[in-house]
């Protein structure tokens, strides 16, 4: 097996440096798109419930329709 070998102060501090850059902008684009995404869910929800609604609607219009034929 090698030794480890002595690495660069330079590069550790760009490895790390790059490391904290990173978790700052993955907060940043996390706190831009999360209302985005509430919005988007918020719009979703909205949608099914107009779709549940109109398929309330049409199982009541088709049990009408089977007990006026009867």
């Amino acid at each position: 097996m090698v030794p480890p070998v002595q690495v660069s102060p330079l590069i550790k501090f760009a490895r790390y440096s790059a490391l904290f850059l990173g978790f700052v902008y993955g907060s940043a684009r996390f706190s831009y798109l999360r209302p985005i995404a509430e919005e988007d869910r918020r719009i979703e929800a909205e949608e099914k419930k107009k779709q549940e609604e109109a398929a309330r609607i049409a199982r009541e219009l088709a049990a009408q329709e089977d007990t006026i034929l009867k």
